[in-house]
């Protein structure tokens, strides 16, 4: 008689198909559950701390050139104009991250909607096919917002303000910083008038605070956002 063959074969299908048994016990299912959800977690707190590390970086090259840009009156004002250019290039960075963070989020606040809620108050599921979905998700991850609502959302909350400062910084660097000479004389770039530097500038800045304040749908996965404080909290 052959030996019995007990090599593992990861093709077959009960090895394939190890999780689906998981997901039709549902004491297997609830034991999967918190290993699961402490993943998401960890994943979404390691993306948001990407987001925070983005924003820390500009800051600190920010302050370096508006540092730079007033440390006397022969420094160069286009310092502030090099810092602009540095803010939109760390928006497109932070945008990016910013979508992947919300994916991850939505897939948090899913379970924390379905499961986790459930377990303290048993009204039944918000999504019927809250399974399906997630399932669906891990398989094929997409974005949940658009390019311009996280443009948006980060240039109202973070960047426009950068933004508004430099600018700020900037007029002040052409202006009153340098008395003996005119705005237009101190804003003019090697090779480039004072007069198209400062059309430039105040187009990119308008054009900024029309992108930032535009009304766009909010497709953001976050419950917070123009909801009134809760009163669940108990006064001794």
């Amino acid at each position: 008689m052959g030996e019995p063959n007990d090599e593992f074969d990861p093709e077959e299908r009960d090895a394939r198909d190890v999780a689906a048994k998981a997901g039709e016990e549902r004491s297997e299912f609830m034991s999967l559950m918190p290993h699961y959800y402490r993943g998401e977690v960890s994943q979404m707190s390691t993306r948001l701390d990407r987001l925070d590390l983005t924003i820390d970086w500009a800051i600190a090259v920010i302050a370096a050139l508006l540092a730079l840009s007033f440390q006397s009156t022969n420094s160069p004002p286009y310092f502030l104009l090099i810092g602009m250019f540095a803010l939109v290039m760390f928006l497109l960075f932070d945008v990016r991250r910013y979508r992947t963070y919300d994916a991850t989020r939505s897939r948090v606040r899913m379970i924390e909607e379905n499961v986790f809620a459930n377990a303290f108050d048993p009204e039944g599921a918000i999504h019927r096919d809250w399974r399906e979905k997630l399932g669906h998700d891990l398989r094929e991850p997409t974005l949940k917002v658009s390019l311009w609502e996280a443009l948006s959302r980060r240039l109202k909350h973070v960047y426009f303000p950068l933004e508004t400062v430099l600018v700020v910084a900037w007029l002040f660097r052409i202006t009153a910083f340098v008395p003996k000479e005119t705005p237009v004389e101190t804003a003019a770039v090697p090779g480039i008038s004072g007069e198209f530097v400062i059309g430039g500038v105040l187009c990119f800045y308008v054009a900024t605070a029309l992108l930032t304040f535009w009304p766009t749908r909010r497709e953001a996965k976050g419950e917070f956002h123009g909801e009134e404080p809760g009163e669940w909290k108990v006064e001794k």
